[in-house]
């Protein structure tokens, strides 16, 4: 190694030191229960089935028989080496579906952890393979960042709009039960929006299902003008900060990686919407 590509590389690695503390010491600032340290202070299984997987190497994909460490990234199911049945499952409070774009590294993305982990909750489609949500706009939220975008504790107000549409699929139950109509709020009342979210618990669960897209952000562009896409409730997590070490260049901070924004915003969810304590439910 050339002592210039020696001394690069001690910059890097300067570099990546400097942003994880960065990182941290903004996590420890951030408003939540994980105060101290937000890494030691996740609720965790034994790692020690992975321990195992590790010493013995790859193995094959039961469904594949590809060659892997650990699981299968374009099965989605652990590999031989690692029974199914010790590695823990995480029931979420609403269905995920995670839109891949097509050029994103099957080995290199994020999204298949949350279907690994929460495989009854989770579907992954690649683009240009998307399900029509015409019909469910209220009742699905797009997390994307952008000028129209909402914060988590405004999501059941602005769902409403959708609502007071009258939308409704044709499989719906709402021609059995149709929704409570809201009572007429002066209009000093509707600039405050966090006041219908703390009506009932019921409010904020009317959304049944979060769409995240698993793609480089400069790849984004593509599926995020799809028009079956539009029109969603769009949400930016805007006070989390990611600590993925393959963090994109000229993005800031706040962009995270597809696995961290699945996690900060049900954790988020399960405390704004939910209105439930947060004992690592999902960590």
């Amino acid at each position: 190694m050339s002592l210039n590509s020696s001394t690069l590389l001690n910059e890097k690695n300067a570099q990546g030191a400097k942003r994880n503390t960065e990182c941290l010491e903004s996590l420890l600032q951030t408003p939540s229960l994980i105060q101290d340290n937000p890494l030691q202070q996740l609720q965790l299984a034994s790692q020690e089935v992975l321990e195992k997987a590790k010493k013995s190497g790859r193995s094959k994909c039961p469904r594949c028989h590809s060659s892997r460490m650990f699981y299968c990234y374009t099965c989605f199911v652990p590999v031989e080496a690692v029974p199914t049945k010790e590695i823990p499952t995480v029931k979420l409070p609403l269905k995920i579906d995670i839109i891949k774009h097509p050029n994103e590294t099957d080995g290199k993305s994020t999204a298949v952890h949350a279907k690994l982990l929460a495989p009854d909750d989770v579907t992954i489609y690649k683009y240009p393979c998307i399900p029509e949500y015409e019909e469910k706009r209220h009742e699905i939220a797009l997390i994307f960042p952008g000028p129209n975008s909402v914060s988590v504790k405004d999501i059941a107000f602005h769902l409403q709009k959708y609502t007071k549409k009258g939308v409704c699929s044709s499989d719906d139950d709402c021609s059995r039960e149709p929704l409570l109509k809201q009572a007429k709020m002066e209009p000093e009342e509707e600039k405050n929006p966090n006041e219908c979210i703390s009506s009932s618990r019921s409010e904020g669960t009317r959304l049944k299902k979060i769409i995240f897209i698993d793609s480089t952000w400069n790849q984004t562009n593509k599926i995020i003008t799809d028009e079956r896409l539009q029109g969603l409730l769009q949400i930016e997590l805007k006070t989390r900060k990611t600590c993925f070490w393959r963090h994109q260049k000229g993005k800031p901070d706040t962009y995270l990686s597809t696995i961290e924004a699945i996690y900060y915003f049900l954790v988020d969810y399960h405390q704004e919407i939910l209105k439930e304590s947060y004992k690592g439910q999902y960590d």
